[in-house]
């Protein structure tokens, strides 16, 4: 079967993209890796949603999500993109997406495959990944019950999972390199106001050590230059997102960080196919900002399409 539009990505966006393309009646299916999770499904608490006042899991709003996707006639498929390639089928571009496990034909294709977690790069830290180091408070806080943690970074998702952590850990050390945090003004009050976390301002990770769990951290002052060494159980790294786009590396354009250049209709270099979300150029990554741009990317596949087929209504 050649589908319609192929969706890479279970996240908000590619799930949004699936709702509005099953709504038009477009042949989807949904690609959802098995190896990399979203960031969405492994928040803890979501507060700014519309329409949902209050905090919801990520996990349950990405439930919302996929169950009503399915009830407009989405396909979904476990896999891993491989590649994606240019076609021909009954005369008409298609695309193949290579998967680990086979492949899948369609006529368009819309990208949704997100960020994940930037490493810091440091001595130790891959050393101890598993053993006290972490990039998901949501995953790991509770093998931290009771212990003196470090938390790196100082933007939204930083702070969030700091404030999340204080749920398990005895005390949380907040590591920012530079003397004011980046996050929205409401989770500031809510870190400064907690009593579990202090902070260590102008100053970055230089090291992770220990035996054979970590043990303690190095820390340069990036103001002196000044290396102090801090006793920890735990380091939670929250540094930033780099785009999961390696399986189309020569495929699309791509700002010098490596996200996906689109136009406003989510269009990019390549006729027929789409980005949305947390994969592509743009200056707010939320749930809200990729629920729009999978809407938008469904509606402007669905336009590709009719014109692909000739139906386009003049």
């Amino acid at each position: 079967m050649t589908y319609d539009v192929v969706i890479i990505g279970g996240g908000p966006a590619g799930l949004t993209s699936a709702i509005y393309a099953g709504r038009d009646r477009l042949k989807t299916i949904l690609i959802e890796s098995f190896t990399v999770p979203g960031q969405a499904v492994v928040t803890s608490d979501i507060e700014n949603y519309p329409g949902l006042p209050g905090a919801v899991s990520g996990f349950d709003l990405i439930e919302k999500f996929k169950k009503q996707a399915k009830e407009f006639g989405a396909e979904f498929k476990t896999d891993d993109v491989k590649s994606i390639k240019e076609c021909v089928e009954n005369g008409k571009k298609a695309y193949i997406v290579k998967l680990l496990d086979g492949f899948v034909k369609a006529f368009s294709v819309i990208i949704a495959s997100g960020a994940r977690p930037k490493k810091l790069g440091i001595p130790g830290e891959e050393k101890f990944r598993g053993k006290g180091v972490s990039y998901c408070a949501v995953c790991d806080a509770a093998f931290f019950k009771n212990k003196n943690i470090t938390v790196i970074g100082g933007g939204n998702t930083a702070v969030e999972e700091a404030l999340f952590l204080t749920k398990f850990a005895s005390s949380v050390t907040q590591i920012h390199r530079r003397e004011r945090l980046r996050a929205t003004k409401i989770l500031q009050e809510k870190a400064f106001a907690n009593k579990k976390i202090k902070f260590i301002w102008n100053s970055s990770l230089k090291e992770i050590a220990g035996g054979g769990k970590t043990e303690r951290v190095v820390i340069k002052n990036t103001k002196t230059g000044k290396e102090t060494t801090l006793a920890t159980e735990g380091v939670f790294v929250f540094v930033g997102y780099a785009p999961n786009t390696e399986f189309i590396k020569d495929f699309l354009n791509f700002d010098k960080n490596g996200y996906i250049i689109t136009d406003g209709e989510m269009k990019t270099s390549r006729e027929g196919v789409f980005a949305c979300g947390d994969v592509r150029k743009k200056s707010l990554r939320q749930v809200v900002t990729a629920a729009g741009d999978g809407a938008t990317a469904a509606y402007s596949a669905r336009l590709y399409i009719e014109e692909l087929e000739g139906t386009s209504y003049k």
